[in-house]
């Protein structure tokens, strides 16, 4: 018996000391069919073994590091040990593939919100409508089948499946839950690293991937930067934009041209002629100012020759009338 137990456990440590990875799985409501099936597929990657708590530790401290006994505390029950030569979280992602989808049951706790779609369902008219509607969900009849109006959550996450909600997802054929072996603790061997709550979703990883994939070409072909997956398309832009100039008529270019030429032509003259009869018009207004003060004295000269004349008349009708005095006297 003693004998046996020493096996299992060098057995154990040997074959720690061979792999990458060393990792904790739950079993936990797996049933034993599926647990054969799951530990049969991965047989060419993974050895998947059941062993006991006390064999596990013996095992871990027969290992020589001290990083790997801090695993203790994750061996409890429904456990099992997967050791493979390939990176955790590559061995995590293909243990998720093996998850079979099933139905809920009474008593379960919901890993994350279980939401009913709407849409069409094969229920027809009868008591699944009072059962629908004690969820809050609803409902119409619709060609003889009941439809769902609205989407609803009918369990929130970590909150307990109870029996009506249990029922109405059967109906549905809703399956929210999955089994097989779930991850719980990650031992790098190589590196000696603990990984805990690993939670792997391929789905969602995958379209996270594509979404930043989409978003870096995006951003690649805007700064116009030369790859592999950007080559094709900036080399079609730029033949599309090769193609636009060519279309272009030469002969209106250069009419453009020479109006733009004659353009600027025509503004250089009209400032230049401008500018002449600007100094023209400074040159004239002088000589214009002298005629005008010109004919101005010579109006005043004729005046005062007209005045002088004026003067010399009436001095000479002054002496005729004092001549004709004495006469007059005499």
């Amino acid at each position: 018996m003693i004998e046996n137990k020493q096996k299992q456990v060098d057995e154990l440590v040997e074959d720690i000391k061979n792999a990458k990875t060393f990792m904790i799985v739950s079993i936990k409501n797996l049933p034993s069919k599926q647990f054969q099936e799951i530990k049969k597929s991965v047989r060419d990657d993974a050895s998947v073994k059941l062993a006991k708590k006390n064999i596990v530790i013996r095992a871990l401290k027969k290992f020589g590091k001290e990083s790997i006994l801090q695993l203790e505390d994750d061996i409890k029950a429904d456990i099992a040990f997967v050791i493979s030569g390939k990176d955790g979280y590559e061995l995590a992602g293909l243990l998720a593939k093996k998850k079979t989808p099933v139905f809920a049951r009474v008593g379960q706790i919901a890993e994350d919100d279980i939401e009913v779609k709407d849409g069409p369902t094969d229920l027809v008219p009868g008591p699944a409508i009072s059962e629908l509607g004690a969820l809050g969900i609803q409902i119409a009849v619709e060609d003889g089948k009941i439809s769902i109006k609205q989407p609803r959550v009918v369990a929130n996450k970590g909150q307990e499946i109870s029996g009506e909600v249990a029922s109405i997802l059967q109906k549905l054929n809703i399956q929210p839950f999955s089994i097989g072996l779930n991850p719980l603790v990650i031992y790098d061997i190589e590196n000696e690293e603990i990984y805990r709550d690993i939670k792997i979703d391929s789905d969602e990883a995958a379209e996270n991937l594509a979404s930043s994939a989409g978003k870096a070409l995006g951003f690649a072909q805007k700064i116009v930067y030369y790859c592999k997956e950007t080559i094709g398309y900036l080399l079609g832009k730029a033949n599309l934009n090769g193609e636009a100039l060519s279309k272009l008529n030469p002969g209106e270019e250069a009419k453009g041209e020479d109006k733009e030429e004659n353009k600027e032509g025509s503004d250089e003259e009209s400032k230049g002629e401008t500018g002449e009869e600007k100094t023209e018009d400074k040159a004239e207004e002088p000589s214009e100012e002298k005629n005008d003060d010109g004919e101005k004295n010579e109006e005043g000269k004729v005046e005062s020759d007209n005045d002088g004349k004026g003067v010399e008349e009436s001095e000479e009708k002054k002496d005729d009338v004092q001549l004709n005095k004495p006469e007059e006297s005499a």
